[in-house]
């Protein structure tokens, strides 16, 4: 099935669940009070009741959830009212009445696993898509040059950036009620189409909008799947065997990388303010992170250093990619970048190792910091939720 096709299920689903609500509301006036015995308007409970049913039908499963109605057949509700009314326990009919309503409950956790999915649908397209409108903004930057302030852009790369930026907001839907803070401010810059329109988007829409979209998209309250049932039964088994300290760094695409590394600085006490970078300028448009390394200090107090994180999901890095990594730094500033910090899945080459440690030792105020795989696995070690999460493990 293709992304559009996907999106129209998910789209149906909701609609459904939108009547169901409507439904609900009607269904719930006509239940009785605690104090009452029957529904009011059997006619008409019973054509609400047939209705939900009939579009519950229409609901798939999700990883084999299935929506269940709990909506009572009035003479069920009058037999059960009556023979509690005779026991004459308020108790029991307070139980019976929060059971008469129960479907408010299912119809909200069925809704919740469905903007988990939606969200999940998101994640997988919507790198993709953030990757090209990066590159149109890129493929842009000289049409924009040579135009006046006020002067359109080209008419049909800005209508396919508009269609790349609206298909974003489609795929999210409503699994993430609340959109960035310059949302609308693209929005509103995409429908007028100047240079100044662009100008905005490349250094105050699209950054803010890029690293939302990075966290919104992956909540903390999604779970990690876990095989076991019982710690105490693993543990019991006895298991046995060497433990792999090597990750399985093959499985993350260069995204993942990124948002690893950035989870490891948001998590790690002395560095604060991460931030996703995104610069349409930069050789290869990769995202470097930006954080701020707090120093402590007993006789001078605190001071903290702006660092710059680029990651590199490759084998090896050699000496020009760091000189590369070097010069980039100027698209960074200001404020002064005091250190950068190169993280790889693999490992440096000599040349790249020996050229990092002589510029170390000179008065270049811009240290550089090598953070190879091994390095990785040992930071890692201290945090196995990080592991787990990315799916690290051999």
């Amino acid at each position: 099935m293709d992304l559009n096709s996907a999106l129209k299920q998910f789209e149906a689903v909701e609609a459904n669940l939108g009547k169901l609500d409507n439904l609900w509301q009607q269904i719930k006036k006509l239940l009785p009070s605690i104090e009452e015995i029957q529904v009011n308007d059997e006619d008409q409970y019973l054509q609400l009741q047939r209705s939900f049913e009939q579009i519950a039908k229409q609901l798939p499963k999700i990883d084999g959830y299935e929506l269940k109605v709990s909506i009572m057949h009035p003479d069920d509700i009058l037999r059960c009212k009556v023979d509690l009314l005779e026991l004459g326990e308020f108790t029991d009919r307070a139980a019976f009445d929060t059971d008469l309503h129960r479907q408010a409950e299912v119809l909200n956790d069925y809704r919740f696993r469905v903007e988990t999915k939606r969200r999940d649908l998101a994640r997988q397209a919507v790198s993709g898509i953030c990757t090209q409108i990066e590159a149109k903004l890129v493929a842009m930057g000289p049409a924009a040059k040579k135009r006046k302030f006020n002067a359109k852009m080209p008419k049909t790369e800005w209508a396919a950036l508009t269609a790349l930026y609206d298909s974003i907001d489609a795929l999210i839907g409503k699994s993430l009620a609340r959109r960035p803070e310059r949302w609308n401010d693209m929005s509103r810059h995409l429908a007028f189409g100047l240079k100044c329109d662009y100008t905005d988007i490349v250094t105050l829409d699209w950054p803010n909008i890029r690293q939302w979209l990075d966290q919104a998209l992956y909540a903390e309250s999604d779970p990690v799947p876990v095989v076991t049932t019982d710690l105490g039964e693993l543990v019991n088994s006895k298991p046995q065997g060497q433990v792999a300290t090597e990750l399985k760094w093959e499985t993350l695409l260069p995204e993942g990388f990124e948002r690893l590394v950035f989870n490891l600085i948001d998590q790690t006490k002395g560095y604060e303010n991460p931030k996703w970078l995104t610069h349409t300028n930069a050789p290869d448009r990769g995202r470097d992170l930006s954080v701020e390394r707090a120093l402590q200090d007993p006789l001078a107090g605190s001071r903290k250093q702006r660092v710059i994180l680029a990651c590199k999901h490759t084998d090896k890095v050699n000496l020009k990619v760091v000189s590369e990594l070097q010069a980039q730094m100027k698209l960074w500033e200001p404020p002064r970048v005091d250190e950068l910090i190169i993280v790889t899945t693999g490992r440096f080459t000599t040349d790249a190792i020996d050229w990092i440690e002589k510029r170390n030792q000179s008065s270049d105020a811009m240290r550089i910091e090598m953070w190879p795989n091994s390095h990785l696995e040992r930071l890692l070690a201290r945090r196995p939720e990080l592991i787990a999460e990315f799916k690290l493990r051999t």
